[in-house]
């Protein structure tokens, strides 16, 4: 972020050889961009993936009746949006503008949104599998799927010229320290109790 803030000479000039390249490739292949816009406009857009929690938060209530968990869930999307658009606004940095443009985006450039909710929801999600121990077939599919997700959506939006790649780069790394946090505040009531029983035992 701070490299993206103080523009950063080496960075603006990688993210502006990459960006040159995929827009020109972009325009070039029409029916490829065709394929991508609709892969990073309605299957792996935010909106999406925010649905996806939603649908696992309920799926937590009625059939586990975890309410923290579930809870936790929907709140930890929240404010991984209100991080999202706090930097946007504190960063402000402008998007890739083209004379041809393939498409278009609103708000600040850094960091990307759908690179940070993909990576907030898919981590997220990992994470609630591998604490349920779930069979070891499944949990490398979810992961083979999470990856292709997250850095599926981050080529995507390099490719449709509305992020610079370093947006897309950031995006990534801030949905990882949410998640990180995340699952922190998640067990932080587990381990307090597990604390006090401890006492209680040496006493």
């Amino acid at each position: 972020m701070s490299l993206v803030a103080v523009e950063w000479g080496p960075l603006v000039e990688a993210d502006g050889s990459v960006s040159r390249t995929t827009h020109r490739w972009a325009v070039r292949d029409g029916a490829a961009t065709s394929v991508i816009r609709v892969l990073s406009d309605w299957v792996l857009d935010p909106l999406t993936m925010r649905l996806l929690c939603a649908a696992v938060a309920l799926w937590l209530l009625w059939r586990r009746a975890a309410w923290w968990t579930a809870l936790w869930l929907v709140l930890t999307v929240g404010v991984a949006v209100v991080v999202q658009q706090a930097v946007k606004a504190a960063v402000g940095r402008p998007r890739p503008a083209w004379p041809d443009p393939v498409d278009s985006a609103r708000f600040a450039a850094f960091p990307s949104g759908h690179a940070m909710t993909a990576t907030v929801v898919c981590g997220l999600l990992l994470w609630l599998l591998h604490r349920g121990g779930v069979r070891r077939s499944l949990w490398r599919t979810a992961v083979a799927l999470a990856l292709l997700a997250v850095i599926g959506v981050g080529v995507t939006r390099v490719w449709l010229g509305v992020h610079w790649p370093s947006d897309v780069l950031g995006g990534w790394l801030f949905g990882a320290l949410v998640v990180a946090v995340a699952v922190v505040v998640h067990e932080w009531p587990r381990g307090r109790t597990g604390a006090r029983a401890g006492v209680g035992s040496r006493a």
